[in-house]
């Protein structure tokens, strides 16, 4: 049932100040309180408002958010404010297990004030104590209590200096001793040296430790995880036999001490191996329920797919308030417009609105494919809690793992996008450090990076999609996943055959037609990916150059089509379900649309190349149609922006706040800056310089 407006409104939503955007806000079609409980809930309404007014009347989190700091200084500052975090007691495991997108919820509030406060408490918390706590059993729980209580502080130690993506050639070695029942954790040499972990530089005092479990016959079992302490927690020096270090300043979230660590033989209890994938007796034998060496390596490796998954909500909370900048910018900047006189919003002109009205609907298009995919994961991680190792649970976590390593790129690379966009739309206005879209561009950056570089994980979803293929799809074979995100495939290869008879906006603009193309896409480009695979290794390619020579404009393109696939399936899903008020529908209807239509008009090549379009009506008809959108949207824009903006103090931009005071806003910021109207500490120098400039004159 839809929630309804009955008072409890006037205590989450707070009408935004008057001002030059009350224009914009008269004009909308919708309430924009009515959507915001919608969109969120009254739960994660009460949650995050509760968040973001404990950090606003805090004085630790008052001032810098660490640009202009030391870099040691603002590691101190943004631990501190990590640390008061929990002091607050935002949650307990009783209303996470009530609501699981309570926690990603806190931790995109911390970050949408600053990602290195927000990751650095994810890191130890959702990273680190979840993995324990998934990948351990009941001897581990010790260690998630003081999670919890800030006993201890953690990181997730997986990527070496010479290995990060190849997660199988990881070279750090766990060899157990029967004797002492202990593992010995040890690096070979540098190339192995843990790095890249995210709190290990200055903070971390244990780590989960990915490393090749050896026993005592000599076998390697595989990668498995144990607990290591790497530092002490009441001095903070380094345990004997580890070496661990900080890597220093980065491009961004600088309050995050990324490090390297080096174990010399460090010994550690046989009871600090995370044992719920495979465990070793005290005598040394190897142990474990799951049967299959590769379904045990996913158990093991199973903590990706929701770091992937979690920095899906990373890139969204930065494209959320890249947009709510641009737009607020857009609504009241005014240039040039019929007269002399008459100056226009920039929105008004279709170029604005092109350039930045398909990245709101894809804020709200990928905000909901992020919540789904979190709710995903809890279903399979209850599944492994309850000790479930059957096919329909392997099955699960194999989609999920494919999707997880298409959405990550597919959403890091929207707000990577959308950001600069943004960035350019304010113009010179927007390149002002103040304004933070520089901020929020080099604090995304990374996430196109971290848990696995972006190219290299969509062969693994390309894979997943290309092996229905050899289990049978092409003979006919029924089949479906979990989750029912392929079970459109079970129309191919007839669905090849489909074309868009279409010749008119109005053709575009039903709901069904984008999502009919994208799967005849989807059909294509699997077809085509198939074939190419298939030339290559008659052509006396092994499997691995095969795959490799089939990356670019096969099996890449297939990965993203299949991932926008999903993400537009599941939009136009919560946008036309039953629950969506009558007062909501044509607004999220158009949103889900705009998102759909633009997101497939990027594949028009391969819509044309495969026979899908034909005739240029059809794709005329289909640019028209986003431009058409925008149109509708555009009076929408500021109050759908609204629903999503963190309160002015944690956007904290001055371009963006929400009373729409453009100019005096970014006037007092700039006059309010240090130094802004002091003399040049090096005014000397200027006056210095002069006499030799003007016989320097002379002479010539």
């Amino acid at each position: 049932m839809a929630p309804t407006l009955d008072g409890r409104d006037d205590v989450l939503w707070s009408d935004p100040p008057r001002g030059p955007l009350d224009a914009y806000r008269a004009c909308a079609s919708f309430s924009p309180r009515e959507l915001q409980l919608f969109w969120e809930g009254e739960d994660l309404l009460r949650f995050k408002k509760t968040v973001f007014s404990a950090l606003e009347k805090d004085p630790l989190f008052a001032g810098s958010r660490g640009a202009d700091l030391p870099l040691e200084k603002y590691r101190e500052l943004s631990f501190l404010r990590c640390k008061r975090i929990f002091e607050y007691g935002f949650f307990s495991l009783d209303n996470l297990s009530q609501n699981p997108l309570r926690l990603p919820a806190l931790v995109y509030c911390l970050g949408a004030y600053d990602w290195s406060v927000g990751t650095k408490f994810a890191l130890h918390l959702m990273v680190f104590g979840s993995t324990v706590h998934s990948l351990g059993s009941e001897r581990h729980l010790k260690y998630v209590e003081k999670v919890l209580n800030m006993e201890i502080f953690g990181c997730f130690a997986l990527t070496e200096l010479s290995h990060g993506s190849n997660t199988q050639a990881i070279r750090t070695t766990a060899h157990y001793d029967p004797t002492t029942e202990e593992f010995i954790i040890h690096s070979p040499d540098f190339e192995a040296a843990k790095f890249w972990v995210g709190n290990m530089g200055k903070t971390a005092t244990h780590a989960v430790v990915f490393a090749q479990l050896y026993t005592p016959d000599g076998q390697c079992h595989g990668l498995h995880s144990f607990v290591v302490q790497i530092r002490d927690p009441e001095t903070l020096l380094p345990m004997p036999g580890v070496m661990v270090g900080d890597m220093g300043r980065k491009l961004g979230q600088n309050g995050l001490d990324n490090g390297f660590a080096m174990f010399h033989k460090v010994r550690i209890p046989r009871q600090d191996l995370l044992n719920r994938a495979g465990d070793v007796t005290p005598q040394g034998a190897y142990v474990s329920a799951v049967k299959d060496a590769r379904q045990r390596a996913g158990v093991a490796l199973g903590s990706l797919s929701s770091g992937r998954v979690f920095i899906t909500g990373m890139c969204v909370v930065n494209l959320q308030q890249a947009v709510c900048i641009a737009l607020r910018f857009s609504a009241t900047r005014r240039q040039f417009g019929p007269t002399e006189e008459e100056e226009v919003p920039v929105l008004e002109y279709q170029v604005q609105q092109w350039r930045l009205l398909p990245y709101l609907a894809a804020a709200y298009a990928l905000d909901h494919l992020s919540k789904s995919l979190l709710l995903d994961l809890a279903g399979l991680y209850q599944g492994r809690l309850r000790g479930d190792h059957g096919a329909r649970q392997a099955e699960l976590s194999r989609e999920i793992h494919a999707l997880a390593a298409a959405a990550k790129p597919l959403v890091s690379w929207t707000a990577q996008q959308g950001i600069q966009e943004c960035r350019e739309a304010c113009g010179g206005h927007g390149y002002l450090a103040v304004n933070r879209l520089g901020d929020l561009r080099n604090d995304n950056d990374p996430n196109c990076t971290y848990e696995g570089d972006n190219n290299v994980l969509l062969n693994q979803t390309s894979s997943y999609l290309l092996s229905f293929l050899e289990r049978g799809v092409q003979g006919g074979a029924h089949f479906q996943s979990p989750l029912r995100t392929v079970d459109f495939l079970e129309a191919y290869p007839g669905m090849l055959g489909q074309k868009f008879k279409g010749t008119s906006v109005t053709d575009w603009l039903d709901p069904t037609a984008p999502l009919a193309a994208y799967r005849w896409l989807v059909c294509y480009l699997l077809q085509r990916s198939h074939q190419k695979v298939a030339q290559e290794k008659r052509s006396g390619r092994r499997d691995f150059e095969a795959k490799n020579n089939s990356q670019v404009y096969h099996m890449r393109t297939l990965a993203l089509g299949f991932m926008e696939l999903t993400a537009v399936q599941r939009f136009h899903e919560r946008t036309h379900s039953p629950e969506v008020p009558p007062s909501l529908q044509a607004v999220l209807s158009r949103l889900s649309l705009l998102y759909a239509l633009w997101s497939l008009s990027r594949h028009m090549t391969l819509l044309y190349q495969g026979g899908y379009l034909s005739g240029k009506q059809a794709g005329e008809a289909l640019e028209d149609a986003i431009l058409d959108l925008c149109a509708q949207l555009k009076d929408d824009a500021v109050s759908l922006v609204d629903v999503i903006a963190p309160p002015d103090f944690v956007l904290n931009s001055p371009i963006g706040r929400a009373d729409g005071e453009l100019y005096k806003n970014l006037w007092g910021a700039v006059l309010q800056g240090t130094g802004a109207l002091e003399r040049a500490a090096w005014w000397q120098e200027f006056s210095m310089h002069r006499p030799v400039l003007g016989s320097l004159k002379a002479k010539l």
